[in-house]
């Protein structure tokens, strides 16, 4: 429900666990445990709408999506090269009848799995497998803050198992996915760094793999006509990768998105296909994720719209205002249409105070839907935007209308000033 909090000064740079927790979005529990946040409703709410979005934007580009355990056994890890060169980060394995199960650090072994369960042809690749799941890590207590830094992680992951003549392609794909998505959202990378290995045992120790992989991803980026900076020490254990970087309200910079060409797990799982001769040959796998964790993606969001998500993301995207009770009705019927037709309405009636108490306290609302008596009356509505327009009233059903294909267009602007 839509409430009125309290009011705040110079949003817009908060950190993003101050503001996230005056907003109503997350919080914490010491008895949950450090790094293992909740959402409240109004979080839950643009988390939903966020795995939405992706899933709809990868469902038009071609993925299917899948479900995996969050567990898996210690041996799975073996052979994925986790287990050597990444248990400091994965949670202790737990005995269970007499086997060790692990809660998994990443997606991509299940869905080598998934790969593998089935037969493939040539004609079938690029076959790209996508999915919302989670994952754990094992992060130190000094390291864990708000919703960047967590121990239970819900990822955008996704693995496209193709030709070694598609992998450049395809990961060309994956980038513009990526870019496409952060128009929509709002946000502005910092830089693209292609990670490369460092020196030491952290690495799988295959040059040449290492050396073709960091070619493909270096014509991928320069591909796509992005400036990038190569940076040693920052690549997975089993690969290099094109890291998108985003920077926080306090300076910090972290990743948010890859993508990752990988000759490493394909080998290790054995997977194949049967090329146009009737052999066996190996895919390649594409590592790709559009927004990474959805923690990291809202805790960016939070800081980068100061709580003002686009109209799309907005917890609530319209609240009607009955200037007195005798205009309640009319404001009670504007939220039931707004509701049944998939608009995020909610009613602050007199009884929350006066009106203007109520518009400040509706600040970060895209829409306010102001009814006095001439609106109640025609069916009209006086909408008052976030930004400050107010359009001339419009008959409701056209306003539900515009509202509703804003929303759609996944687009930064309330209103199309040349309508009126």
């Amino acid at each position: 429900m839509w409430s009125l909090a309290p009011q705040h000064e110079e949003t817009t740079m908060a950190d993003h666990r101050k503001l996230g927790r005056e907003l109503g979005l997350f919080d914490t529990d010491p008895l949950m445990g450090a790094g293992l946040p909740y959402w409240l409703p109004d979080g839950a709410v643009v988390r939903h709408t966020l795995e939405e979005y992706i899933r709809e934007a990868e469902r038009r580009s071609g993925y299917r999506h899948v479900y995996s355990p969050v567990l898996g056994k210690r041996e799975l890890y073996e052979i994925s090269g986790h287990w050597s060169h990444y248990s400091e980060d994965m949670f202790p394995p737990m005995d269970l009848g007499g086997e060790q199960v692990v809660l998994r650090p990443s997606l991509c072994p299940h869905h080598a799995l998934i790969y593998r369960s089935r037969s493939h042809s040539y004609r079938e690749l690029p076959l790209r497998i996508a999915e919302l799941g989670g994952m754990y890590r094992s992060e130190l207590s000094g390291v864990l803050g708000g919703l960047t830094r967590v121990r239970a992680i819900q990822l955008n992951d996704a693995h496209i198992f193709c030709t070694e003549e598609q992998a450049v392609d395809e990961a060309l794909a994956a980038l513009e996915l990526i870019r496409r998505a952060y128009r929509a959202l709002g946000i502005q990378p910092s830089r693209y760094r292609l990670s490369l290995p460092g020196e030491g045992g952290k690495y799988v120790a295959r040059p040449e793999m290492w050396r073709r992989a960091a070619r493909m991803l270096a014509e991928v980026l320069e591909g796509s006509g992005v400036p990038y900076e190569e940076g040693a020490g920052e690549a997975a254990f089993y690969g290099p990768k094109i890291d998108v970087q985003v920077v926080d309200s306090a300076g910090r910079e972290a990743t948010l998105s890859t993508v990752q060409i990988d000759f490493h797990q394909p080998e290790r799982f054995d997977l194949h296909y049967i090329g146009p001769d009737g052999a066996k040959r190996r895919p390649v796998m594409v590592h790709r994720s559009v927004i990474g964790s959805v923690e990291r993606a809202v805790a960016h969001l939070i800081e980068v719209h100061g709580g003002a998500f686009p109209a799309w993301l907005a917890p609530v995207q319209l609240v009607a205002l009955p200037v007195s009770e005798a205009e309640l009705p009319a404001a009670e019927r504007l939220v039931r249409r707004c509701l049944d037709l998939g608009l995020r309405a909610e009613l602050a009636g007199p009884e929350h105070g006066s009106l203007g108490a109520r518009i400040r306290s509706a600040r970060l609302v895209p829409y306010q839907a102001v009814i006095g008596g001439r609106e109640a009356a025609g069916d009209l509505v006086a909408l008052r935007l976030r930004d400050g327009r107010r359009p001339a009233a419009l008959p409701a059903s056209e306003v539900i209308q515009r509202v509703r294909e804003v929303v759609a267009e996944h687009g930064a602007e309330l209103w199309d000033g040349a309508a009126g």
